[in-house]
């Protein structure tokens, strides 16, 4: 191909890149403003993502605005948290159908099941971390406290809290997806994954060190269900690899076949 033929192929990339994150962003704007007119329960959802912490908190302490302006921008980033979850599956499509054109028959078949697990595993997470995380974790700090103080967390330091949580969570649950996506194009083996184990192990560890709270139960938390998700993939990534080995095979001799008749 020529030099203005790749370069016009680049551009044509470069379109279709703006189109499907357009398409992403409008969709995302579209279900915000919904729900933040016409679905106005931002606050209340708030006080769903508060209810681990106001548990933990002693009797007759409350949290607090310390921002004039943070009891309604609070529940406008809970709006728009909601509305990226809402989002996400069609997020993931758009990042699918992006690369599908340079995919074989078979890794475009897998497109859509990787799209859903993707989807399901980011909400795990975060389902993982309100639900086992966050009442263990708010309970020990609550339990080292000193007495002689009350505690009167700010309402947006909590909020981004969560959110900082919540990706962190999310994103680390994808580690099947990242497994099985490596050894479908053929980046790694899962043999080689499997001998790499011990490695992951550290790595889960130091990842759940980074990204939690300086407490022991945060980062066993994430630290062993990235390790068992891990697992979830060498298992998974073996049958896609084999299959994936021969449905490559047999389409490149289609196609060699194809080009060698006149």
């Amino acid at each position: 191909m020529s030099e203005e033929g790749l370069q016009e192929t680049f551009i044509s990339h470069l379109v279709e890149l703006r189109d499907r994150l357009l398409k992403s962003v409008w969709a995302f704007l579209a279900v915000f403003l919904f729900l933040f007119f016409v679905w106005p329960h931002g606050a209340a959802i708030y006080d769903f993502l508060a209810e681990p912490l106001t548990k933990a908190l002693p009797e007759g302490a409350k949290m607090i605005a310390t921002s004039v302006i943070s009891p309604f921008l609070v529940p406008m980033k809970v709006t728009a948290m909601v509305a990226f979850l809402v989002c996400l599956p069609w997020t993931l499509y758009q990042a699918w159908a992006f690369i599908a054109p340079g995919l074989y028959t078979h890794e475009k078949k897998i497109a859509l099941p990787l799209v859903f697990s993707s989807s399901f595993l980011f909400l795990a997470g975060v389902a993982f971390c309100y639900y086992v995380v966050f009442g263990r974790f708010f309970a020990f700090i609550n339990a080292w406290a000193p007495k002689s103080i009350t505690p009167a967390p700010d309402i947006e330091a909590y909020l981004n809290f969560v959110l900082t949580m919540f990706i962190a969570f999310g994103v680390t649950f994808e580690v099947p997806v990242v497994v099985v996506v490596l050894c479908m194009f053929g980046i790694v083996t899962p043999e080689k994954l499997k001998e790499w184990r011990g490695y992951f192990v550290v790595v889960a560890f130091i990842v759940a060190a980074v990204v939690t709270p300086p407490d022991v139960v945060s980062q066993f938390a994430l630290a062993v269900p990235m390790i068992i998700l891990y697992e979830l993939g060498l298992f998974f990534a073996g049958f896609v690899n084999k299959n994936a080995a021969l449905r490559r095979s047999e389409e490149g001799k289609e196609k060699d076949s194809a080009t060698a008749e006149p």
